[in-house]
């Protein structure tokens, strides 16, 4: 046996007791976008690697023991509300289909019960603050129907935050953010700031009472992308008691693929293409590029790198896993798709990581979190009456 395989055999060792909780993944978008929901024709409890990141097999094999599926939808769609709820419908049926498999999961306890079963916890998350269309009533009935994170942006800004790919526009959250924030921690629903701007990061940190997660985020000091998080952020989290989950998105975690995207996109540009075009022709124009200059390719080393420096600067009890499957087109060597997580742990223990920081990294730390957010949702509903207040009169 190798030295390599022995290191992966310790992986997969520790992964059966401390399997990995991982804060994203988009199969629910990918089911709409491939299949339109029709659960038959892309049966994750057959082979899709074909087709997706993501299927029954690869989970188990990547020892995976929760997994929140993101309930995303674009910032353009029509009535996103509605749209959300057909990705909450999407992971109830999946649940429903794979019962064997999956076990819908709600609570800190119900993570440990899944475990015990030998059933893969699922727990939904929603990527982009539009979900709620400005109601707080929508976000009280979103966490009614099992949805435990909500990421305050995506892409683009909200009506009361600051996008990180997005011109400023409010300068972090307004009044009625710092409201949504409120409501979050009352209800006990993780304040995501995956996709903020630095901006609107320190005012949720300022804002929230309970902890905050970063569902899929890496570290901007390893690699300068406004996606990743900035070091003085990082170090607020032991005080705030949140999770920063890093990424595998190699364009987030490999400085020479965002400095390759970057080139990318602006030769599009010369060519009269918008740089989010995906015609015919303006795929031709880049697949002529990618040919002339080759993408650079991030590993699994890549990835161990991010929390190396994310445990150096936040700590151990304050780092996760969340590596964005099937939201994105590239994937790094070693992480193709679920089934990838050994590899990384494996090069973690060659980092000689020991194994309870490894515990706390896959399973520990995103259990505690979910736990301690329950505690102040506790005591918030104990004192505080939900908000029926709106955009325009705090805002106004």
């Amino acid at each position: 046996m190798s030295a390599w395989e022995a290191s992966l055999e310790r992986a997969r060792e520790l992964l059966r007791e401390f399997p990995v909780v991982d804060g994203h993944n988009d199969l629910p978008w990918a089911l709409r976008k491939q299949v339109g929901y029709d659960l038959d024709a892309r049966d994750i409890a057959a082979d899709q690697s074909a087709a997706l990141h993501t299927d029954l097999a690869r989970l188990r094999e990547g020892c995976v023991g929760a997994q929140y599926w993101s309930v995303y939808v674009p910032y353009e769609q029509p009535y996103p509300l509605a749209a959300t709820l057909e990705q909450i419908d999407c992971v109830r049926q999946l649940i429903d289909r794979y019962p064997a498999d999956l076990r819908a999961a709600y609570t800190a306890d119900d993570l440990e019960a899944a475990r015990a079963e030998g059933r893969i916890a699922s727990l939904m998350g929603a990527e982009g603050g539009h979900s709620i269309e400005n109601s707080l009533g929508a976000l009280r009935m979103l966490y009614a129907l099992g949805v435990r994170y909500m990421t305050l942006t995506h892409n683009s800004n909200v009506d009361w935050a600051d996008s990180a790919t997005d011109e400023p526009r409010h300068g972090g959250l307004t009044a009625f953010g710092r409201l949504v924030v409120r409501e979050m921690n009352r209800e006990g629903m993780l304040v995501d700031l995956s996709h903020v701007a630095p901006s609107t990061m320190r005012d949720a940190l300022d804002a929230s009472t309970a902890p905050v997660v970063f569902s899929h985020s890496s570290a901007r000091a390893v690699c300068d992308h406004p996606r990743n998080i900035p070091d003085d952020v990082l170090e607020r989290l032991p005080a705030n008691g949140g999770v920063a989950m890093a990424t595998f998105v190699p364009k987030f975690v490999l400085q020479a693929a965002v400095d390759w995207t970057l080139e990318a996109d602006e030769n599009l540009r010369a060519h009269g293409f918008h740089h989010l075009d995906h015609t015919p022709d303006a795929m031709k124009v880049h697949h002529a590029f990618e040919e002339a200059h080759p993408r650079p390719r991030a590993t699994a080393s890549t990835v161990a790198d991010h929390l190396d420096h994310m445990r150096e600067v936040a700590g151990v009890d304050h780092i996760g896993i969340g590596g964005d499957y099937d939201g994105t087109a590239f994937t790094p060597d070693g992480l193709r798709d679920v089934a990838g997580y050994p590899n990384l742990i494996a090069e973690l223990l060659d980092r000689n990581w020991s194994r309870d920081d490894l515990a706390k990294l896959t399973w520990g730390n995103a259990v505690r979190l979910l736990r301690d957010a329950e505690a102040v949702s506790r005591d918030l509903r104990a004192t505080t009456a939900p908000s029926h207040a709106t955009i325009t009169t705090v805002d106004a």
